[in-house]
């Protein structure tokens, strides 16, 4: 068996402290340290799993093969390129970077140093939509709604960034066709930022896809629903479960059937006429198998299931929604 793959957490916050609990649990990680600006923070963490607590990240570069990156997005750029200078491989928290430019640094450093770059858009590793992928055809229609109450987390970005950049991502990896329009809103609700947003997106296919976003909802939701020719697939991702709808083949025409014989107009359709199946998924932790598989690859020099190249198609087109944000704005603001 190989040597574990030694890791420092950079950024002891919601997210850096699931880091941290996960590579200290599993026996491909040898958690080295914690760093985060605010001491206390890192050591408090630290102690938990009796590792280093550091304040300045830079003491932790020459002890480890790899690092993830948990600090706000605007350190990302900074923190990433400092262990990419050095050869270390980087798990770098969504999205990538704040700007295109950073990301293009940071991918021309790595391909220079050899270092991995696998950036956390840990809905690629949801079971249900795993799952789902084994149903998908051609599809005409894609619906994304991830909306969750405030945070007070992710403040210097707006919920583009913040949140719709998943459904970006995974769209960009469904739907291999380029984007002919974007049609765009967004709301500062609550921050200096977007707070809500919608976009619409229209692919070279036909496809056409609507996505929703909002961070000032009463609850979470996260689900997709994709329209084929002859199926409908809808993904709930925080429930983890994915339903295949489909025609029955010996469905009856529905203009032949008069609706006062039917008593239970509900109950006939999914009698009927649409047969619902339950896809089959094995459960499993995303947050866990997205490491494990950073992991693999820093162990292996395999390609990451969300390389640098690939965050970047989803960064530029989350920048390319934030324009027809402003643009959309700019037309509706009186003079």
């Amino acid at each position: 068996m190989s040597q574990p793959v030694r890791v420092a957490v950079v950024g002891a916050g919601h997210l850096g402290r699931h880091h941290a609990r996960l590579y200290a649990g599993l026996p491909q990680a040898e958690l080295v340290g914690i760093a985060d600006v605010a001491l206390d923070r890192a050591q408090r963490l630290a102690a938990t799993y009796g590792v280093a607590a550091v304040a300045d990240y830079h003491d932790l570069i020459e002890q480890v093969d790899a690092a993830s990156i948990a600090v706000p997005t605007a350190g990302h750029f900074a923190v990433a390129r400092d262990f990419i200078d050095r050869g270390r491989a980087v798990l770098i928290e969504k999205p990538f970077t704040r700007t295109l430019p950073e990301a293009d640094e940071l991918l021309s450093l790595a391909e220079r140093r050899g270092a991995t770059i696998q950036v956390g858009h840990v809905e690629r590793f949801n079971p249900a939509l795993i799952a789902a992928k084994g149903y998908l055809q051609d599809p005409l229609y894609v619906e994304c709604d991830r909306i969750s109450p405030f945070t007070f987390r992710s403040m210097d970005i707006g919920v583009v960034l913040d949140l719709m950049i998943h459904d970006l991502d995974i769209l960009l990896e469904l739907i291999p066709s380029a984007i002919t329009a974007i049609e765009a809103v967004g709301v500062p609700a609550l921050s200096r930022h977007e707070d809500i947003a919608n976009a619409r997106l229209t692919f070279a296919s036909g496809c056409v896809a609507n996505l929703t976003a909002s961070r000032v909802a009463t609850r979470a939701v996260r689900k997709l629903r994709i329209i084929q020719r002859d199926s409908y697939l809808s993904i709930n991702y925080g429930e983890r479960r994915a339903l295949l709808f489909r025609k029955r083949p010996d469905a009856p025409d529905p203009a032949t059937i008069d609706p006062a014989t039917i008593p239970d107009a509900k109950a006939f359709v999914y009698e009927k006429l649409i047969a619902v199946e339950e896809i089959p998924l094995s459960i499993h932790d995303a947050l866990e198998q997205e490491l494990i598989a950073f992991l693999h690859c820093v162990a292996t020099g395999a390609r990451p299931a969300c390389s640098g190249a690939d965050a970047r198609r989803a960064l530029e087109l989350a920048w390319r929604i934030l324009d027809s944000i402003r643009a959309n704005r700019e037309r509706h603001t009186p003079p």
